[in-house]
């Protein structure tokens, strides 16, 4: 009902008054109050039941509720929640249920819903922001083992119906597939068994490009996990391509696309010869086939292995003698102003150490890297450290 006036019953009103004195005819009456045939019955049909009074607006709510919750269990819940408030639905509806063993008692997720409902629920205070670091780009290689790309082809199955994880390592400037190994899943430590063959095969790499999913991102200190924090202690320079955007490694996607049509339609008999089928699948794309980028040539024929050899004990960091220094523990938290404090999980095991920057704030440094800053005042841990995105930058090595 397109009623041009903000008050409705004083619109009302006047409609009912001149169709009552019969002023004009109904039909002109209604286009002069936009309004139709049926709503004109209905507003004059409530006034002669109820008079002035039925023409205010009536209120949605249904007659009947069959399924509304009985004030009584709405009070319990409060009862409950406000004297232990750290009881969810679960533990309210036992102690519900022990109070009323023959009785129907409203669910689980009802109970929730009212805890919520109710304005009793309990905010977890949000991170306080750390420093913002300036996102430097994608590097250019100007040779090979400079950059390795890394990442997850899509998982598929193969005709047994096992899951298989490709895990696709690719040097950027000579295009040559280092690796391509099917993994039953994406954990950290079977990451890490390959990457430590691959380094004893073809040494080191001056910097490794990944997503921002796991196993390669994670959700501490410049969105690092425990296992590009390794990479990080073996002096490798970990970077990270923007949210959402494939195109920071197209030629890997690119080989992805290829790899999947050359060898998973169909998938081989089960993983093994899936994996025998991708090994003959890498010699043939390192050995023989033309590569438009490199002149049509095979990316063998660029490729070398880098002189930065795998160390087989890492070196302890020597920080400088004015830094304070802290062994992160087992659940990512060191003993600081008498205290735990949270830093990450990533960093489990690891050394940092902290530089007086401002009384009382201390900037937080695993080896070079400045992973967030820690303050006297706060109740909680680090302010981890962030990336700030850059439209477009790059740099070459």
């Amino acid at each position: 009902m397109p009623w041009k006036i903000s008050s409705l019953t004083g619109q009302r009103l006047r409609f009912v008054m001149a169709a009552v004195k019969r002023l004009h005819p109904l039909p002109q009456l209604c286009r002069q109050f936009h309004i139709s045939r049926k709503t004109a019955y209905k507003w004059l049909a409530r006034f002669y039941r109820g008079g002035f009074g039925a023409l205010r607006d009536r209120s949605r709510r249904p007659h009947r509720s069959p399924r509304r919750l009985a004030p009584r269990w709405v009070k319990a819940i409060s009862q409950w929640r406000r004297r232990h408030r750290r009881w969810g639905g679960k533990k309210i509806w036992a102690a519900l249920r022990r109070q009323h063993p023959r009785t129907a008692l409203p669910s689980i997720s009802t109970i929730t819903r009212w805890i919520r409902r109710l304005g009793l629920t309990q905010r977890r205070r949000s991170a306080r922001p750390g420093p913002r670091l300036p996102y430097i780009g994608l590097t250019t290689p100007q040779a090979a083992k400079a950059v390795w790309t890394v990442d997850f082809k899509g998982w598929f199955r193969t005709l047994d119906s096992r899951r298989v994880e490709p895990l696709t390592v690719r040097d950027l400037f000579s295009r040559y597939v280092l690796v391509i190994w099917l993994l039953p899943n994406q954990s950290e430590a079977s990451v890490r068994t390959v990457f430590v063959r691959l380094f004893r095969q073809h040494g080191l790499p001056r910097v490794m490009r990944v997503d921002n999913g796991a196993p390669f991102g994670g959700k501490g200190p410049l969105g690092l996990s425990r296992l590009t924090v390794w990479w990080l202690g073996l002096g490798i320079r970990v970077e990270f391509t923007r949210p959402a955007r494939p195109g920071d490694n197209a030629g890997h996607e690119q080989m992805h696309g290829v790899l999947k049509a050359e060898t998973t339609q169909p998938a081989a008999a089960n993983p093994s010869a899936q994996q025998r089928r991708t090994t003959r699948w890498v010699r043939y794309y390192n050995q023989e086939r033309p590569h438009e980028a490199l002149g049509q040539k095979p990316p063998v024929d660029f490729y070398r292995k880098s002189r930065r050899r795998y160390p087989q004990r890492l070196l302890a960091w020597k920080y400088p003698q004015t830094y304070l220094l802290r062994q992160v523990r087992s659940r990512g938290s060191i003993k600081w102003q008498g205290r735990l404090r949270f830093i990450g999980r990533a960093f489990v095991g690891q050394t940092i150490g902290l530089k007086l920057s401002q009384p009382g704030i201390y900037a937080v440094y695993f080896r070079s890297h400045l992973i967030g800053e820690m303050h006297g005042a706060d109740p909680g841990g680090l302010r981890p450290a962030r990336y700030r995105l850059a439209k477009d930058s790059s740099q070459k090595v």
